[in-house]
């Protein structure tokens, strides 16, 4: 049986967490935690549940909660553990062997650790102490000032375990990860002196002089604005130390002797953990027959080269599913490699694919790894893992493609922020808030004309083929949408029968019941790509994509629609102006809409009762085909 205070009040026993029931029982349980095998009086109890005073019949409300505490730990083998809830008089007693409550662990720990003559040892101990809190201590007790004081009292040890730990981490010279140690709660507490004055040193001793300076400035700033006070004498002592270059920066460690040989976290020493590592690629393969596209190559060439010194440049590369924004930023990946010689960094964040999307803490794992970080030295937590990959980053040439994104929250752990480093971002959505909040540059990537069409059907199939048949080439990319992804498709279905003609599969896409089966395959293919797009939306945007669908044509304007779907003018606007950021509708001009027929084939299928894998009931998958097709290239153009 385990006792927890360093986070939500809790007791778990073998079968699972016990129900310990509303905040005033948990909260009588806290306050004889706090003190274990030490007499609590009922007044004690009565004044920690009660801010205010308490009601006539607080005696027997703590007494009842009391008698439903020793039931609760009864049923969960309190007696086998040696625990007893004793009452003595109008006074309580929780026995019970210490080792079992969390915070009295997290002391012991704390105790025996020795940063400065025993770091090895210290970082240990101190990582494991750090790890039993789950959150803010005594949380789910009532809001009382003896569990304010409680709480403030176990959150001033949290943060002397930090403050130690970053001590071990220094004199080990491991001084990026006691920057990382640091950072958090530098940013949680900015008015604490000595942890900024601590964070200032162990930045400037990992090589990042301005960062320091920055982050002195910055407190002296609130420091004057929220308390009218100067810096005190130990972060005044730090800014002066890292300006003059004193002994608190040995030489060894001094940022203009720093080399980038080496991991995360190197400083010049034999015993720093890290090693040489290489500089990761991890980009997939250039996309195969790659044409077109010269404007988003050259405006994100333009983009990341104006960007202003000392920013990191953000490029979201925007579309409709199928129209290759992908392919786009990889082929830009790597024409550019060469400028990023530091690495070359690239994750699927799944924001549209069939699964799970991926969340930062694994893709973070990744990318530390990657960058030379030990597995074993990689944080648990987003917040942390996010800062020593920023602190990796800062000096350092990376490029970071994360593709396939489904929101502006998903991606921003994942930014590197480091001055020579860049980020291209791929996504259905325009993602505007990363617009907002970093600048980032929207790349919009369109479907293709018909010459560029044309163009990619023969790259796929040969340009004799197409010069063969060249109307019916036009026609098939006007029912391609132009989108390469469908294209491709038709491709592979010409390039399974080489007897065919263009005509002829133009033929069979001029009716409408064949032409998603025809461009869909597997788990790939148009039918796909979009039932991904639409299982993000919520219910009412789905149904206002259907209802567009089922019109006579496929321009609409916001009033028009409004009527169609019997909703609201202004609610409608609001709907179709998040299809069009998910590119399922294009807004041509003001409050005028315009619908692409593949997505209005798909929506009226789905409507109606469509296959999952895009088919319609009841018929066969490829009519008209003379014999089984073969399958459409796998992968998705995103």
């Amino acid at each position: 049986m385990e006792f927890s205070l360093l986070g939500p009040v809790t007791v778990t026993g073998g079968s699972g967490e016990l129900p310990l029931g509303p905040a005033k029982r948990r909260s009588v349980l806290a306050m004889m935690l706090l003190q274990p095998n030490v007499i609590v009086s009922l007044e004690q109890l009565i004044t920690c549940l009660w801010e205010d005073e308490p009601p006539a019949h607080a005696r027997t409300v703590v007494q009842g909660h009391v008698s439903r505490l020793r039931a609760v730990l009864a049923e969960g083998g309190a007696e086998l553990h040696g625990i007893e809830l004793a009452t003595h008089g109008s006074a309580y007693l929780l026995r019970l062997p210490e080792e079992l409550l969390d915070a009295h662990r997290f002391s012991e720990l704390l105790d025996l650790a020795r940063p400065e003559k025993a770091p090895g040892d210290a970082v240990g101990l101190l990582r494991e102490a750090l790890s039993l809190w789950r959150g803010p201590a005594l949380t789910g007790t009532v809001p009382s000032p003896p569990f304010a004081a409680a709480s403030h009292a176990l959150e001033e040890r949290r943060l002397a375990a930090v403050e130690a730990l970053a001590t071990a981490h220094g004199a080990l010279g491991e001084h990026e990860q006691a920057a990382v140690v640091l950072y958090a709660e530098a940013a949680a507490n900015p008015l604490r002196e000595g942890l900024v004055a601590d964070l200032m040193r162990a930045l400037y001793r990992s090589g990042r002089q301005s960062d320091a300076i920055s982050w002195f400035h910055r407190t002296r700033q609130l420091l004057g604005e929220e308390l009218g006070v100067d810096p005190g004498e130990r972060l005044t002592r730090a800014y002066e130390d890292i300006l003059h270059a004193e002994a608190t920066a040995p030489a060894a460690h001094h940022p203009s002797q720093r080399q980038t040989a080496t991991g995360p976290g190197a400083s010049g020493t034999a015993d720093s953990g890290y090693t040489e590592y290489t500089a990761p690629s991890l980009l997939p393969r250039p996309p195969a027959r790659f044409l077109g596209r010269e404007i988003q190559l050259r405006e994100l060439s333009d983009w990341f080269t104006a960007t202003a010194q000392g920013e990191s440049p953000v490029a979201v590369v925007t579309g409709p599913a199928g129209a290759g924004k992908t392919a786009c930023a990889v082929q830009w990946a790597h024409q550019h490699a060469g400028a990023f010689p530091d690495g070359q960094l690239f994750a699927d964040l799944g924001g549209f694919g069939e699964g799970e999307e991926a969340h930062p803490a694994a893709v973070l794992r990744e990318f530390l790894i990657g960058l030379g970080t030990p597995p074993d030295r990689v944080p648990p937590s987003v917040e942390a893992a996010s800062a020593l990959y920023r602190t990796i980053a800062a000096r350092r040439r990376l490029l970071v493609v994360l593709d396939n994104a489904r929101s502006s929250a998903q991606v921003r752990p994942l930014l590197p922020g480091g001055p020579f480093c860049a980020t291209l971002v791929t996504s259905r959505s325009r993602l505007d808030g990363l617009v907002a909040t970093d600048c980032a540059r929207p790349v919009p990537v369109p479907a293709f004309g018909a010459d560029e069409g044309v163009a990619l059907l023969g790259a796929m199939l040969g340009a004799e083929r197409v010069a063969d048949d060249p109307q019916a080439a036009r026609e098939l990319v006007g029912l391609c949408d132009g989108l390469p992804l469908a294209l491709r498709a038709a491709a592979a279905q010409l390039t399974a029968r080489p007897r065919w003609r263009l005509a002829r599969l133009a033929a069979a896409l001029r009716d409408e019941r064949r032409r998603l089966p025809l461009l869909s395959a597997e788990d790939a293919g148009v039918a796909a790509a979009l039932r991904n797009s639409v299982a993000r939306l919520s219910a009412d945007d789905a149904r206002l994509l259907s209802t567009l669908a089922m019109g006579s044509g496929r321009q609409v304007d916001a009033s028009a629609a409004a009527v169609l779907a019997g909703s609201d003018p202004d609610r409608t606007r609001d709907g179709l102006d998040r299809l069009a950021e998910m590119h399922l509708v294009d807004e041509e001009a003001t409050d005028r809409y315009v619908i692409s027929a593949l997505v209005q084939l798909f929506a009226r299928e789905a409507e109606g009762g469509a296959r999952p894998d895009g088919g319609v009931p009841d018929r066969p998958a490829r009519p008209d085909t003379g014999r089984p097709g073969a399958a459409p290239p796998g992968g998705a153009e995103r």
